[in-house]
């Protein structure tokens, strides 16, 4: 079986150029999860969106990582305003990943909890900087 290498993400081009490069992690706030279940959908959301671009844009996981792998946690008040971020973030061609919880806890199965964005600071601010900090 001959496995296809996957596309490079459109975000690779700009980490051979921009140097700050950082993750937000947005969190639905009107869910009112406990600090160790964001702690843990946060983590979950870091890791899937380190998985989708291991292959795809590692150049750009390597500018994060030399920009000391800055995290930023922000709130969203709704699953729409979540969704809008990420259309947001889709039309500028940066890469996202949201956590959706198998409910086996504190929240309903199939919750879209966390997004991830990573990209150039200064466009993931075109996407986040309307947020709060959690």
């Amino acid at each position: 079986m001959i496995h296809s290498k996957p596309a490079p993400h459109e975000i690779e081009n700009l980490a051979d150029i921009l140097e700050d490069f950082k993750m937000v992690l947005v969190v639905r706030n009107d869910l009112k999860m406990g600090k160790g279940k964001i702690a843990a959908q946060c983590s979950h959301a870091t890791l899937g969106l380190y998985k989708k671009l291991h292959h795809r844009a590692p150049k750009a996981l390597r500018r994060w990582e030399m920009c000391g792998q800055v995290k930023v946690v922000l709130k969203s008040e709704s699953e729409e305003d979540l969704l809008l971020l990420q259309a947001r973030a889709k039309s500028l061609k940066l890469p996202t990943h949201i956590t959706i919880d198998a409910g086996r806890t504190q929240i309903a199965p199939n919750s879209r909890t966390v997004m991830a964005i990573l990209g150039p600071a200064d466009m993931v601010n075109d996407v986040t900087g309307g947020l709060k900090l959690l």
